[in-house]
């Protein structure tokens, strides 16, 4: 178990570092002291014995009253489902509860580092209400397979322009050359994001609701479509003029 990792994503999920590695050691060998968990994890007793009491609190712990107070996890599926339920019901009464506030009319967004960029590309094909057209690298269009196939579930309309062919089915699949890292999304002819992605967190794409980007870009993207038409018919033609002359040559 690659331990910095697990005990950074448990963080994600209400705890603390060390409430984090605490709980981790749990999940690892099941009932323990607190005295057995600053020996193993050498972290302090007495940081342990907080840590544990604040498990329990957050219900990612349960005591025993054994001769030696003791701690159990509760399975990580159970703690995990049991936070995210909390959020979204938390989530459900801000919505209820929310003033009306006047939306802000959206410009031109830079948005920048990966994690970001995925966020709003997740966001805007699972929420696209007609079609989606995005560009970019099969590994990088294989990150939002989950999101495209259930767009074509939806009986949504799905355009691929990508360097390297994959299982899409249901899409209409444009092979290109080499994508590098540019990336770019049209959803419904309302939304555009164009940019670099993947390879590093400096990366940063230019996202706008903006009438003028989106017809642009739109643009841009039935030219290429309509480039590597071109292409694939004249290679149909140059394969079909080769088996004519090799039937003519018998």
């Amino acid at each position: 178990m690659e331990n910095g990792a697990f005990a950074a994503y448990l963080q994600h999920f209400g705890l603390s570092r060390q409430e984090a590695l605490v709980y981790q050691n749990l999940l690892l060998y099941g009932k323990r002291t607190g005295y057995e968990i600053a020996k193993e994890t050498g972290i302090s007793r007495s940081n342990v014995y907080g840590a544990l009491s604040v498990l329990a609190e957050k219900g990612a712990a349960y005591v025993l009253e054994e001769s030696a107070k003791k701690y159990i996890p509760v399975k990580l599926e159970e703690f995990c489902g049991n936070w995210i339920r909390k959020l979204k019901e938390e989530e459900q009464w801000m919505r209820e509860n929310l003033p009306d506030i006047k939306e802000a009319e959206e410009g031109y967004i830079t948005i920048e580092g990966d994690a970001n960029i995925r966020d709003k590309l997740h966001n805007l094909i699972r929420n696209a209400a007609e079609r989606v057209y995005i560009s970019g690298t099969g590994a990088h269009i294989q990150e939002f397979a989950e999101d495209l196939e259930l767009l074509v579930e939806k009986k949504r309309k799905v355009v691929i322009i990508t360097d390297e062919d994959g299982a899409f089915p249901g899409t209409s699949v444009y092979l290109t050359g080499d994508k590098g890292n540019q990336i770019g999304v049209i959803v419904d002819s309302k939304y555009a994001l164009s940019g670099e992605y993947g390879g590093g967190n400096t990366n940063t794409c230019l996202y706008s609701g903006q009438k003028n980007f989106v017809e642009l870009f739109k643009n841009a993207l039935a030219n290429e479509i309509r480039l590597i038409r071109i292409g694939q018919e004249s290679l149909e033609r140059q394969k079909r003029q080769k088996r004519e002359g090799e039937q003519g040559d018998e």
